[in-house]
């Protein structure tokens, strides 16, 4: 029986996790975190039994525990209690679906106990990465990607050494704008940024890959995960999303891994690496496909891929002002407070105004976040 926590059960890919265990009988969940939606929270705990689970807001967290006091379950809350989640004792695996800064603690702890680490969450590597994979490598845990095309460039890679990686070519759907200029940008509405063509996301993420600063996010998560530069990651767009991500080697082979958008398959393959499992759901039929389609991003539109390779160049704070200018800038768009071109906007200013810290430590890290925090409330 694999054994598994999950921090941001109520969440896309908490929720999808889920569906996962399911349809495996021989996964068994010890734990969940949540952020406020106690509701949702509720069920899952009911159908899955954790021995704990945690909510973010005390308040919250009391009013969960009144409603789960037929069960035997512990209702922690705060990052004390994404902690005690993320190193449960009977836990194996830890899935780090939560969004935001707020992953990265619990997940250094889960590391120092030796859990093994499904990753979903995007900030853990891009602000922290120079210290996540080191500590893995000495506490002898397995990171194992879960985004779709950091799992198919694990995929792609098996049987291989690292040395003998030339290029990560890492796709992108391009986005419900692909092909728009700027001018054609300035009236972009929530709902129109929300309407992705290929993938069901959250509503940040989905943000995100419009802007492609979530490609963006990527390419640095790669240049830790693959021990690569950003330099040698590579954004092909690909609006069929059926190419997930490919890996050139260097006697000029491509090996890609391809599917249908179906989060459940880099979800599953993580929690039973190195086992693939029988997942039911849609298959490929290239006769349907037909074609493929390749383009090169336009990194004048939508500059923030272009910051994100500024970012991910240096091995300092600045990648933490990069993540947390455009939490903030999303959070603004989407309650109707800037416009869509301000996202990236906002973001280069933070840069710009930012004087890195070299290798930061945790407090340094999450210091550049605050203050990154404060410039954007003082200004928009």
């Amino acid at each position: 029986m694999k054994k598994i926590a999950i921090l941001g059960s109520t969440g896309s890919i908490g929720t999808q996790t889920l569906e996962v265990v399911r349809e495996n009988k021989d996964i068994e969940v010890t734990a969940l975190a949540a952020g406020n939606n106690i509701k949702l929270l509720e069920e899952q705990i009911r159908e899955f039994h954790p021995a704990k689970a945690a909510v973010w807001d005390e308040k919250r967290a009391w009013e969960l525990k009144e409603k789960v006091k037929d069960l035997e379950v512990k209702i922690v809350s705060g990052m004390e209690g994404l902690i005690e989640v993320a190193t449960d004792e009977r836990m194996e695996i830890l899935v780090t679906a939560i969004v935001g800064m707020i992953g990265l603690r619990p997940t250094i702890a889960a590391i120092q106990r030796g859990k093994d680490i499904a990753l979903a969450n995007k900030e853990t590597l891009v602000t922290a990465g120079h210290l996540i994979m080191p500590l893995a490598k000495e506490y002898d845990s397995a990171i194992l990607p879960v985004d779709s095309e950091h799992s198919a460039i694990f995929q792609s890679m098996q049987g291989s050494n690292r040395s003998e990686v030339k290029k990560i070519l890492l796709t992108a759907s391009g986005g419900p704008f692909r092909g728009m200029k700027k001018e054609e940008l300035t009236k972009i509405k929530v709902e129109d940024a929300l309407k992705h063509p290929n993938w069901s996301m959250g509503r940040k993420i989905t943000i995100d890959s419009s802007t492609m600063v979530n490609k963006g996010l990527e390419v640095i998560e790669a240049k830790w995960l693959f021990g690569v530069s950003v330099d040698d990651v590579q954004v092909v767009v690909q609006p069929q999303s059926v190419i997930h991500s490919m890996v050139e080697f260097v006697d000029g082979a491509v090996m890609a891994q391809l599917g249908t958008p179906d989060m459940k398959l880099p979800i599953q393959y993580a929690l039973y690496y190195p086992k693939r499992r029988l997942l039911s759901g849609d298959r490929l039929d290239f006769w349907k496909i037909g074609k493929l389609d390749f383009e090169k991003p336009d990194m004048d539109t939508f500059y923030g891929l272009r910051l994100a390779y500024e970012a991910g160049r240096e091995d300092s704070t600045l990648s933490t002002v990069f993540n947390a200018a455009n939490e903030k800038a999303v959070s603004l768009f989407l309650d109707r407070k800037i416009s869509y071109l301000q996202i990236p906007e906002i973001i280069q200013r933070c840069m710009e105004n930012h004087r890195s810290v070299f290798h930061p430590s945790v407090e340094e890290i999450l210091e550049a976040e605050r203050e990154t925090y404060e410039y954007i409330e003082g200004r928009w």
